[in-house]
């Protein structure tokens, strides 16, 4: 183990092919940047040919340039029964201006005679053709091996043969591809091994798919046996269940296995990217995905948290701060002392697990989460409950009542949401009214408009999801509702939490929790400064 691993990055192609993924002409740009500034070998733009945005990608990155990542372009083996000179996407890849070319082509004699309606021999030609050409025009050529290892089990020599013609041809890197996702980590690692022994000195690669929820097990078992670039995708996504996932394989092998893959300061800012690229794609990172997730290094239960607060081996694997991402101590009915102590400590409040204060704290947490709180998903609420509990909370404004009116006349396509919001603050009294799509976010404006002119950092403030549960289904429309609110200023993002019998009532609890909370930051952020100042 040790030694040099390649990291090749397809996110802008296979990633792409994720169903509800859809990447703009800049949102490729703005990621192929950021894979660039986070170190990445090889990043695969697309296929210039079949695609119009990805052409103008080509010319737009060729033009300005990458720092260090070598841009790939992605084609196939020329047509079948055509010369490779003739074949207009064969010369789309030469003219895409890419470092490296990257061509597929079938290993597996099945789809040879039934996807590509050719013979054994002919496809041999195709594959040998298109490398010679592509090697005499740039500077290197990648054979992604389609369907390698079904190919390999059904037929070995034939598969061999194929890797065979490429090297011929004087390819640079033999890419092994699961394409199916239908081979076991083990199946892998006697493949991958079998290839490296019977080509010495060939560089050997990986692409797995994830059907069989092993893609990162096998591209770490592909390592293992010999191979030195592994193709993924940030964060797994791709047609039907993904791709490999890099935000794994990278630490897996850096961290566990003590290869080099990346600068050690880079490795920080994989949660950053992990973010960064559910943000473009749409797809929200999962609480649990390993290593990057909200809940990667979370503890609930009160023995962990004792336990990490000795000592972080008892319950984590690494230190969640090599890959960018934070221990997180979650407080609930099943946590004890050691869990609301630490997050105290992390909401700038020392006291002592002896403390009276700290006992009447906690049963008061578990009678809420008793009436359906939540507060796991919801910090934000749970700091201002504890800075209330030891009165550290100002009074930012003093409500006195609201009204939400829903009106729907016979001809109108919506019903019309209009809220009203009467408070004071410091003695002047404010009564708004606002427009909204729904209640809730009719409430939010009214409210905001409220306090607009006395707090304007709140003019940046918006929500950014909504979601409602039933706590005791039992009751039916008497059954009491969780609201969790997200928000956001631009600088940071917080969760709020409401319940109540009432969904207007949970949501206004929800949402006042979440002006106050903003309102209570800016002012600890503002005497930060000041001492800092001083």
């Amino acid at each position: 183990m040790g030694g040099k691993v390649y990291i090749y990055d397809t996110t802008l192609r296979d990633g792409s092919q994720a169903e509800g993924v859809n990447f703009s002409l800049e949102d490729k740009i703005r990621i192929a940047r950021k894979l660039d500034e986070f170190g990445i070998d090889y990043i695969e733009g697309g296929w210039p040919y079949a695609n119009p945005k990805d052409s103008m990608f080509f010319q737009r990155i060729s033009e300005e340039g990458l720092e260090n990542a070598k841009l790939v372009a992605f084609g196939s083996t020329r047509r079948v029964g055509k010369k490779v000179e003739e074949d207009p996407q064969v010369e789309a890849l030469i003219k895409s201006g890419a470092n490296s070319i990257t061509i597929f082509g079938k290993t597996w004699d099945l789809h040879v005679r039934e996807a590509l309606r050719t013979s054994l021999e002919e496809n041999l030609q195709m594959v040998y053709d298109t490398v010679r050409l592509l090697k005499d025009n740039v500077h290197e050529v990648i054979f992604d091996a389609e369907h390698f290892f079904d190919g390999y089990k059904d037929n070995p020599d034939y598969a061999l043969q194929v890797l065979r013609v490429a090297l011929d041809a004087g390819v640079d890197w033999l890419i092994l591809c699961d394409t199916n996702g239908g081979t076991l980590p083990h199946e892998i690692y006697e493949i991958t091994k079998g290839v490296v022994e019977s080509f010495p000195g060939a560089k050997v690669g990986i692409h797995a798919h994830n059907d069989s929820d092993t893609a990162v097990a096998n591209s770490v078992m592909a390592v293992l046996a010999g191979a030195t670039q592994v193709h993924g995708t940030v964060n797994g996504i791709g047609e039907r269940t993904g791709n490999a996932n890099l935000c794994s394989i990278i630490p897996n092998l850096q961290l566990k296995l003590g290869y080099s893959v990346l600068p050690e300061e880079n490795l920080k800012k994989l949660r950053e990217l992990a973010l960064f690229v559910a943000e473009l794609s749409n797809m929200p990172l999962p609480r649990n995905m390993p290593y990057v997730g909200d809940s990667a290094f979370a503890h609930k239960a009160g023995v962990h948290a004792s336990a990490i607060m000795r000592d972080r081996r008892t319950y984590e694997h690494i230190d969640p701060q090599k890959v960018g991402n934070r221990r997180k101590i979650t407080v609930s009915d099943m946590a004890g002392k050691s869990n609301l102590v630490y997050k105290l400590r992390e909401f700038g409040i020392e006291v002592d697990e002896s403390s009276p204060e700290l006992s009447s704290l906690i049963e008061k947490i578990k009678e809420m989460e008793r009436e359906g709180y939540h507060f796991e998903a919801a910090e934000a609420s749970l700091e201002l409950l504890c800075k209330r509990h030891f009165g550290l909370v100002k009074d930012f404004f003093d409500f006195d009542a609201y009204r939400v009116l829903i009106a729907k006349r016979k001809d109108d396509p919506l019903p019309v949401s209009e809220a009203t919001v009467r408070l004071s603050v410091d003695s002047v009294k404010e009564h708004t009214a606002a427009l909204g799509n729904g209640p809730v976010s009719a409430i939010d404006k009214a409210l905001r408009k409220a306090l607009e002119d006395f707090y304007p950092s709140l003019k940046n403030t918006q929500l950014v999801d909504y979601k409602v549960r039933i706590i005791n289904e039992q009751e039916g429309t008497a059954a009491r509702v969780r609201v969790l609110i997200e928000s956001s200023d631009g600088n940071r993002k917080w969760g709020t939490v409401g319940v109540s019998e009432n969904v207007i009532e949970a949501s206004w609890i929800a949402l006042r929790d979440s002006i106050t909370y903003k309102l209570m930051k800016d002012t600890e952020d503002s005497v930060a400064k000041t001492r800092l100042g001083s």
